[in-house]
């Protein structure tokens, strides 16, 4: 909740400094020359390099670096360079566990040991290579000799500026570098602005800093007609600029290290997975998380609430989670309830009646606690000294319930007393997760401030955003006004604007100047840590802001969107990022936070937002109420398209499972299944739900059909299986795209698991199970597998080996003219006790026309059940040069008792002519 953002381009406008927001590349000195060199105790390399030609462009230059190089692992290069002589800031290692280099030395010059003479290190799949006069070093894969980042240009290392490039091939696409906006797609574009530093503007602000900042990017070339993606991470909570020119890449930080990590793929999924394996694999999820979420600023009192569950039941909508924004509240002071509009025993009765129902109660907290003697919460931080200072004071500033001081969570004692102050609010109200916003920081004053004597602040009256602190800019230091000027909010603003002041410092006289976008990172830790022992369940917590490793906390939501068409397009793009980032549990405010949405929109982005992995409608305090039984007609597309989401629940849990054990997204674009297939790399209008469920959503006012991209293959319609799209070499297609219509395509050799669906994802998972089982249209021969995890979802871990939970695989097989499904069970006790059985199976692309099974049999004999046998033909949309394919049919299977619990062999003769 942030309507601050929604006015913070007008007021950015007023303070735009004389200096153009891109500043030029022009060279900065000489570079380094290497003096000496020397193999480490660790099996890396330490090199020492020293300034060529001192000169004073944004400070001195630091004479004496330190190299430290090393292949962590086979797939995985870390090259990392700082002051030879003083400690420099870097990201906590206590708060991104990760291996430490060498502590810094004292010998400098001369080699301690024998001198490496060879000018390259090669690991498994990485070589890393220097030139040492200038300073260069390149990092190329070994298993094609193909470069991956190439120094170019001088290093420049001061205390407050940092700067290297790298030469890039024009033919690499290039993706992440958030949290932005991008209106040109997934793919990043050359001479856009890409400035990492976590900022409360809002989403609406294309290419601008937002809530996060992720310095890591994934490069995908095609190279001979094979596709090798890698990443490269630069591990720094710092401000900085990247520029990317299409051939170069360019970064310019205004503090900390160069801590590069090179990951060398090379399949896309590969890049994940290794990239998490650094930063922590993504959270585990409980079921329930995966229903949808309704929520909205301005449920004045809980009776609203009652009576949104209510209509939600009535229209026969999904709706596992309600939420409140800070309507709850008493004055908007966090662990508060409001004793009028939220009485605590009503509330209580509230909640025990949705808790029986299955559904789950979510409520929002900002870190600024409010300055209030008589408030608790505030009581007990001042009686421990726990807020971030300036010049020993607390740090004052401006948030919803006035003046704030704001937690230092890089203090331990911080993180115990935000542990207390959530069990004292749980014992008050029982929640079941928690939404940390406004955590970038947001301030809606800006410098040096006190409060108002003689005058309430806020007054009541207006809009709770404006600044009514006395307020002075802080300018003194050049932690406030440093030498070089990022392109903060696209404006280039003052890098202490609307946040804490730079120059105030946290625990053990860390500056915020380093420390800034990582205060939503460590706030998440802090409230991680304590619903885990709070409550002894799977955390659910939800984060605006993010950096580094956050996904190994919370989701994620893209903040305050509007309800425009660009809105909804720029949300894929968005979400495909975050997974790359390493959060794939993310979403964006479903119809738009503000304004209203138009009912033809508001219809389209729940087709599309029921399959994003977070779906939640969220809205304004001040925008018209826009729940999805609001028009009748956004009621029939919630109906439709949040039916299948909940269909497909156990497959978007398993997707959960893959996310935490191997870090794959569960949103991807399409590269990431066809890497090979580069007419999918700057796709932005579709995407995938694991590697074989394409979504295909209509994204512009007016349109009734939709023409999407379908890579090589054959695809089946979800709502309508017996439509089919066959290519052998790709095509765009239309596609017929009705107000309540989506296009959901399930590729081939897939299987997916489903159930009936529900209401509530306890009663939905509580249903009979699906297969549904497609093979390549019309193909004699053909193979597909999928998969299966089931568990005890509020478990605090997400893994097999704990006597509560299964994992399944799946397998199928067509040729001789026989049909064949089985499944492998892994500790399937769990299921068992559960008594899921899967009771129908639907076989897709059977090459024939008459679909007639004969001698059904499972594990080995005879079906003597009754069972109903049925099939179809299917109708194709087929490109020219697939004319003249065989006509092909489905075949569905009803009636089945096959336990899931258990290893099952089903089979069956299919008339092939």
């Amino acid at each position: 909740m942030s309507m601050a953002s929604s006015s913070l381009s007008l007021l950015l406008a007023l303070i735009i400094l004389c200096f153009s927001p891109i500043q030029s590349s022009n060279t900065i000195g000489k570079g380094y020359r290497l003096i000496s060199i020397e193999e480490s105790p660790d099996g890396g390399f330490i090199g020492y390099l020293q300034v060529k030609q001192k000169n004073k462009i944004y400070g001195p230059d630091i004479t004496t670096l330190r190299l430290y190089v090393k292949h962590e692992t086979d797939h995985r290069l870390r090259v990392h360079i700082t002051d030879a002589k003083e400690q420099r800031w870097e990201v906590p290692y206590n708060l991104l566990p990760r291996e430490q280099p060498p502590p810094i030395g004292k010998v400098i010059g001369k080699s301690r040991k024998s001198p490496i003479t060879v000018q390259e290190f090669s690991g498994s799949e990485l070589i890393f290579s220097y030139t040492t006069d200038p300073f260069n070093f390149a990092v190329k894969r070994r298993s094609n000799g193909e470069t991956l980042f190439n120094t170019t240009g001088e290093l420049v290392f001061k205390d407050q500026y940092l700067e290297i490039s790298t030469s890039l091939p024009k033919e690499a696409s290039i993706y992440g570098l958030g949290e932005n906006s991008q209106a040109n797609g997934i793919k990043l574009v050359p001479n856009e602005p890409y400035t990492l530093y976590t900022e409360d503007v809002s989403a609406i602000n294309l290419n601008t800093d937002l809530y996060g900042s992720h310095p890591v990017y994934m490069d995908l070339r095609n190279v001979g007609g094979k596709a090798y993606a890698h990443a490269v991470l630069l591990l720094n909570s710092n401000g900085m600029d990247v520029f990317y020119r299409g051939t170069s890449l360019t970064y310019k930080v205004i503090g900390g290290v160069f801590d590069f990590y090179f990951f060398a793929g090379p399949s896309p999924l590969n890049v994940v997975d290794q990239y998490t394996e650094l930063i922590g694999r993504p959270a585990a999820m409980p079921y329930w998380s995966l229903g949808f979420h309704q929520c909205r600023w301005g449920y004045h009192n809980l009776s609203v609430v009652e009576d949104v569950v209510d209509n939600y039941k009535k229209a026969k909508i999904p709706l596992d989670v309600i939420w409140n924004d800070d309507d709850h509240m008493d004055g908007h002071k966090d662990f508060t309830l409001n004793p009028v509009a939220y009485p605590r025993a009503k509330l209580l009765a509230f909640l025990d009646r949705i808790h029986k129902m299955g559904m789950k109660y979510i409520v929002i907290n900002d870190p600024g606690i409010g300055v209030n003697a008589s408030y608790g919460v505030y009581q007990r931080a001042m009686a421990q000294d726990l807020f971030i200072k300036y010049e020993g004071k607390p740090f004052l500033a401006q948030v919803w319930p006035g003046p704030v001081y704001f937690p230092d969570f890089l203090n331990p004692k911080t993180v115990a007393w935000w542990g207390d102050e959530i069990r004292r609010f749980h014992d008050l109200v029982p929640i079941d997760g928690l939404w940390i916003d406004m955590n970038e920081v947001s301030n809606f004053c800006s410098g040096l401030c006190t409060i108002p004597q003689g005058k309430q602040c806020p007054s009541g009256e207006g809009p709770g955003w404006i600044c009514c602190l006395d307020c002075k800019n802080i300018t003194k230091t050049r932690w406030d006004d440093p030498p070089y000027k990022i392109n903060a909010t696209g404006v280039v603003a003052p890098v202490g604007f609307k946040t804490i002041a730079t120059s105030a410092t946290h625990y053990n006289g860390v500056r915020e100047y380093d420390a800034h976008s990582i205060y939503g990172f460590s706030e998440t830790i802090a409230t991680h840590k304590a619903l885990l022992a709070v409550k002894g369940k799977r955390p659910f917590i939800l984060s605006r802001s993010t950096f580094v490793g956050s996904g190994q906390y919370a989701a994620h939501w893209t903040g305050d969107n509007q309800g425009t068409w660009q809105s909804l397009q720029v949300s894929i793009s968005t979400m495909l990022n975050f997974g790359i980032f390493g959060v794939p549990m993310v979403g964006s405010d479903i119809c738009g936070f503000y304004p209203q949405p138009t009912e033809e929109l508001c219809n389209r982005w729940i087709e599309v937002g029921a399959f994003y992995p977070f779906s939640r409608d969220h809205a304004n305090y001040y925008s018209p109420r826009q729940e999805l039984y609001q028009w009748d007609t956004v009621a029939e597309s919630a109906r439709n398209a949040l039916g299948m989401r909940y269909k497909i629940l156990p497959f978007l849990y398993t997707l959960n499972y893959e996310a935490h054990m191997t870090g794959a997204p569960i949103a991807r674009p399409l590269f990431f299944s066809f890497p090979d297939y580069t007419e999918c790399y700057g796709l932005s209008r579709q995407f995938l739900l694991g590697s074989s469920l394409m979504i295909s959503p209509v994204l512009e006012k007016g349109k009734t059909e939709v023409r999407a991209l379908f890579p090589p293959g054959s695809w089946y319609h979800m709502f309508d299986m017996t439509q089919a799209v066959v290519s052998k070499n790709g095509k765009r297609v239309t596609l017929p795209a009705p107000l309540n219509f989506v296009n959901v395509h399930l590729y081939q050799n897939t299987i997916l698991p489903m159930q009936r669906g529900g209401l509530i994802s306890k009663e939905a998972r509580t249903t009979p199970f699906s297969l549904v089982i497609a093979f390549p249209a019309g193909a004699s021969e053909g193979y597909a597998t999928g998969k299966l995890y089931l568990d005890e979802d509020e478990l605090p871990e997400m893994k097999l080996g704990n006597g509560q939970s299964t994992y399944v695989d799946f397998y199928a097989s067509v040729g001789n003219g026989s049909v064949k499904m089985w499944s492998q069970v892994q500790e399937g006790k769990y299921a068992l006790s559960k008594g899921w059985v899967i009771e129908k199976v639907s076989v897709l692309g059977l090459k024939g026309s008459s679909g007639q099974a004969s001698d059904i049999q499972i594990n080995g004999s005879p079906m003597t059940k009754k069972i109903e046998v049925s099939s179809k033909e299917h109708n194709y949309v087929i490109g020219l040069e697939d004319e003249g394919e065989n006509k092909s049919v489905m075949v569905e299977v009803q009636g089945l008792e096959m336990l899931v619990g258990e290893n099952f062999k089903m089979s069956w003769k299919m008339d092939m002519n």
